[in-house]
């Protein structure tokens, strides 16, 4: 598979073999990466009040016996309306999931690999918006006629960033953040040509 290059004009200028390391990787990693980043998003707020945190319950509700009625201690029981509730929500859980360097790079070659496939995996010299101007911007997302981008450059400048910032269905990041998630989550990648030396350093 190969990647889009593009020249300043965001057309097709030529394309760029990926490494064979980024062929027959198991999408499985894939799939752990994106479970561990939603897990780790989750706010963990529902929780609960058991019957030792209920208020009221001091007083036995009914006699022990004579009455025909189950024995009953506390209205603060889980059978009683205003009860504790029994094996309820408890925002102590930690719902992270651990996933390895390994798994975090396969998985972002995973999904690299499938914008190749897809045809929708472009790299170019540079992304710069110096006037700062978001028509700027948006006329070299335009270009890509892409239902939405993600960019990722080297290091981000503030006029680069301006232009970018109030852009629907762009985003803008540095090579610092790019991670398999993110790749996934966008229909088209364009990365700078020094961040994708960067990326496939090393492989084969």
């Amino acid at each position: 598979m190969s990647a889009i290059v593009l020249n300043e004009k965001m057309e097709k200028a030529s394309e760029l073999a990926l490494p064979e390391s980024f062929s027959g990787i198991n999408p499985h990693n894939l799939y752990l990466y994106v479970k561990s980043v939603q897990a780790g998003n989750r706010a963990n707020t529902a929780t609960a009040l058991t019957r030792g945190e209920v208020r009221g319950g001091g007083k036995k509700p009914w006699a022990q016996k004579g009455g025909g009625r189950g024995r009953a201690g506390s209205k603060r029981a889980p059978t009683f309306v205003g009860g504790g509730q029994a094996f309820g929500p408890n925002n102590n859980r930690n719902y992270d999931l651990k996933v390895n360097k390994k798994q975090k790079k396969l998985a972002l070659n995973y999904a690299l690999n499938e914008h190749a496939n897809n045809g929708t995996l472009f790299i170019v010299d540079s992304i710069e918006v110096a006037s700062g101007k978001t028509k700027d911007a948006y006329a070299m997302f335009k270009a890509l006629n892409q239902r939405d981008t993600l960019f990722v450059k080297s290091l981000l400048d503030e006029p680069t960033f301006l232009a970018f910032n109030n852009i629907q269905k762009v985003y803008l990041i540095e090579e610092n953040e790019l991670n398999a998630f993110l790749a996934a989550n966008y229909r088209s990648v364009v990365i700078e040509k020094s961040v994708w030396e960067n990326l496939v350093g090393g492989a084969n």
